[in-house]
């Protein structure tokens, strides 16, 4: 196993392609690298891939006591410059997108752009009243997991949060068995994360001076939660496009591969020049 010692603790990582610029997958709760095994091999023929474990998460080591999305936020800033990574495309799916989206905004000059996929940052829909079902649902639902960890009962936990919160009604028994009890035993790390008052929290000013190039997708088949969200982080983003992946809910990375692909490639290849127009290395790769 290839690990990294960051920040105090042992993060398993995967290096996959030897030549373009780097590209750098952040998974989400619950998650792992593999989440991201059906686009790398496309991808890692134009790009040096970067995907790994978060703190806590599969084949990374989990630390006794309460994390924070702090740590996340400064784990992948470290790994990125200790791996020689900098600056990278960043691609995040859901709380990975809110760790990355976070970094971003504290340090811009470690990203050549990025990539977010419904990052949960429900904050930015508390003071509309439009929304106040939507989150007091997802409030309760969330509560319900932690209840469910606490209980020892992490396939339940884990059953709910896929059928409520991400995927939709019947999904859980869709999901192979290795994906199974691979969020079973990441529960705990899970349970951490939902005790982290900061963990859905955001502050549009963070990002308002991050100028490097920003892809925000949606699945039209997501919880409508997602799609507010991703509307006032464009709005405050310096050059944001939105992209809604049809038929695809909240992992098409996992769901629609070759979708995933060719948005990532479009977006790049849009915007993947340098200072002066001059190109930085990947357009002749495409």
């Amino acid at each position: 196993m290839t690990t990294a010692n960051v920040n105090g603790v042992r993060l398993y990582y995967e290096l996959t392609g030897e030549k373009g610029p780097p590209l750098v997958f952040v998974h989400g709760s619950w998650d792992c690298h593999t989440t991201w095994n059906r686009v790398v091999p496309r991808l890692a023929e134009m790009f040096r891939v970067l995907t790994y474990d978060r703190r806590g998460h599969s084949n990374s080591e989990r630390l006794p006591g309460p994390g924070s999305i702090h740590e996340d936020t400064e784990d992948l800033a470290t790994l990125m410059k200790d791996l020689g990574l900098v600056p990278a495309w960043v691609a995040g799916n859901s709380f990975g997108a809110s760790i990355a989206l976070r970094l971003a905004g504290k340090r811009p000059e470690l990203f050549r752009g990025f990539i977010g996929h419904e990052p949960p940052l429900y904050s930015l829909l508390a003071n509309d009243p439009a929304f106040s079902p939507l989150l007091q649902e997802v409030k309760q639902t969330l509560h319900a997991v932690v209840e469910r960890i606490d209980a020892g009962d992490h396939a339940g936990a884990a059953k709910r949060f896929v059928e409520i919160v991400a995927l939709g009604p019947s999904s859980w028994a869709q999901l192979p068995t290795a994906v199974q009890q691979m969020m079973i035993e990441n529960a705990p790390t899970f349970l951490e994360e939902a005790r982290d008052a900061e963990q859905l929290t955001f502050d549009l000013e963070w990002i308002r001076h991050f100028s490097r190039p920003t892809l925000l997708t949606l699945g039209d088949q997501s919880p409508p939660t997602f799609l507010p969200v991703v509307v006032k982080l464009a709005a405050a983003l310096a050059c944001a496009d939105i992209h809604t992946f049809q038929g695809a809910g909240h992992i098409p990375h996992a769901s629609h591969p070759d979708d995933y692909v060719e948005s990532i490639l479009a977006f790049i290849r849009k915007h993947a020049r340098g200072p002066r127009g001059v190109p930085d290395g990947i357009r002749g790769l495409l």
